[in-house]
């Protein structure tokens, strides 16, 4: 096992990694940014280092900068969490070329199914269906975008190949829209993930977000399916609510498809967590991207199937083989993503936490990094904790969420709780009859 791992990230995912660590009596680095001096991930570390200044270019995505937290603190595995880092190939080949264990999966890998473009051929000769062509395009430019709108039909939808939770993509309906905001968006590509790499796709008017939780270990030839979440509850490409398992999808040739999602994964001898996210329609579904990492609605999957996700990615990184294949739902579970912003217009809501109360009781997990007096800062990403309720059934677990967003203050900062609480009173969310759209179409209703 190994002796000191160092989190390169921040937030309620550091905190949940660190965790995970101590239960596995492995001592923790944290790295953090001159204004994350005071976070609760810095607090719980064994040990931590400050690798620059505020703008994530500048810390978290500064590859140097951790590699030299690595060799001052004599961490032998990096965990990367989600975001940043977490799928660069670049920064997993480096760790390798140092002899650091990178918990995730090989550089390769990153670079075959990480990238959003790469992976869908990938994918399509596994015999999973795509939309879209097959052979994938590097939109250099805005009439590259223009090129594949036209082959593909409108609406479309274009992504960064190395993005990831609702960053660096967009729904374009007509020509003049890719000419005003593709180069915009090729330049949040930029920032968000360090590569600007586009790629786009047939976008569904009517579609769920489907995605399947995998765990793979090429040791031994293994790889497994924990259940398939619906995280169709979005806005802005940016999901809100997730749920396992999804009561309201049918999906035709479900066998099938779960075989090849496995023989794609072993025969690329993937290794570790990862998520092959789909939409679907019609009782088909189709596959968009994969998320080579750990996701952020991971702990909706270890509610509903009493496992610990974080635990078994460490220890197949570790070399243990394991085996989940008898692992079983136990429970309905919903996860509520609180973000902070303004409910009404979605704006920031940076500033210091002067009090918070989290939920408990049965059913309810809370992760968050949040304290009293710790000061939201505006240079990442707006979420700041997870609530997630578990119950017998559908019903029992949104009676549960209910509950706990009756029971949740967060004074000095304004956040979507209400927005949530809305939700869970609709009449389209309690039938199943919504879809990835559904938010947007209704939003006006909330406000």
């Amino acid at each position: 096992m190994f002796k000191k791992i160092l989190v390169a990230n921040r937030g309620e995912i550091a905190v949940r990694i660190i965790r995970a660590c101590k239960e596995l009596n492995i001592k923790t680095v944290a790295v953090h940014s001159n204004v994350d001096s005071e976070a609760m991930h810095v607090k719980l570390a064994d040990e931590s280092i400050c690798v620059g200044s505020a703008l994530p270019k500048e810390s978290y995505l500064n590859i140097p900068s951790i590699i030299s937290a690595i060799n001052i603190t004599g961490a032998d595995a990096v965990h990367p969490g989600y975001g940043f880092l977490s799928e660069n190939d670049k920064f997993a080949k480096i760790l390798s070329s140092h002899k650091i264990k990178f918990i995730g999966p090989s550089s390769k890998s990153i670079l075959d199914l990480g990238n959003k473009s790469n992976a869908l051929k990938l994918a399509s000769n596994f015999g999973l269906p795509i939309l879209g062509n097959k052979i994938s395009k590097n939109l250099i430019n805005t009439n590259d975008a223009l090129k594949v709108a036209k082959e593909i039909g409108m609406p479309i939808v274009i992504k960064a190949a190395y993005g990831g939770g609702g960053k660096g993509m967009r729904v374009f309906n007509n020509n003049n829209e890719i000419d005003s905001y593709f180069p915009q968006l090729k330049s949040e590509a930029k920032n968000y993930f360090g590569d600007d790499t586009m790629y786009a796709e047939k976008f569904l008017t009517n579609a769920k977000h489907i995605e399947f939780q995998v765990i793979s270990n090429p040791k031994n030839n293994y790889a497994e399916i924990i259940g398939q979440r619906d995280c169709s509850i979005q806005r802005k490409n940016q999901k809100i609510i997730e749920e396992i398992p999804s009561d309201f999808v049918r999906i035709n040739n479900l066998e099938e498809i779960k075989k090849n999602i496995k023989d794609l994964l072993i025969k690329n001898k993937y290794e570790g967590l990862g998520t092959l996210e789909f939409l679907y329609q019609d009782n088909e579904i189709f596959f968009i991207e994969m998320n080579t990492r750990l996701q952020v609605e991971h702990p909706v999957t270890e509610e509903a199937f009493d496992v610990d996700l974080v635990k078994y990615q460490i220890m197949v990184a570790a070399g243990y083989k394991i085996d989940l294949s008898n692992v079983t739902k136990k429970n309905h579970t919903i996860e509520c993503r609180v973000n902070a912003e303004n409910a009404k217009d979605f704006s920031p809501s940076p500033g210091k936490i002067k009090f918070i109360n989290v939920p408990g009781g049965r059913g309810i997990r809370v992760d968050t990094a949040l304290y009293t007096n710790y000061k939201v800062n505006p240079h990442y990403d707006s979420l700041i904790l997870k609530m997630i309720s578990k119950g017998k059934d559908r019903d029992e677990s949104i009676a549960i969420m209910k509950r706990a967003l009756e029971e949740i203050i967060i004074d000095g900062i304004n956040t979507n709780i209400e927005l949530h609480k809305w939700i869970l009173r609709q009449k389209d969310f309690i039938s199943g009859v919504y879809n990835t759209n559904w938010l947007e179409k209704n939003i006006n209703k909330f406000n």
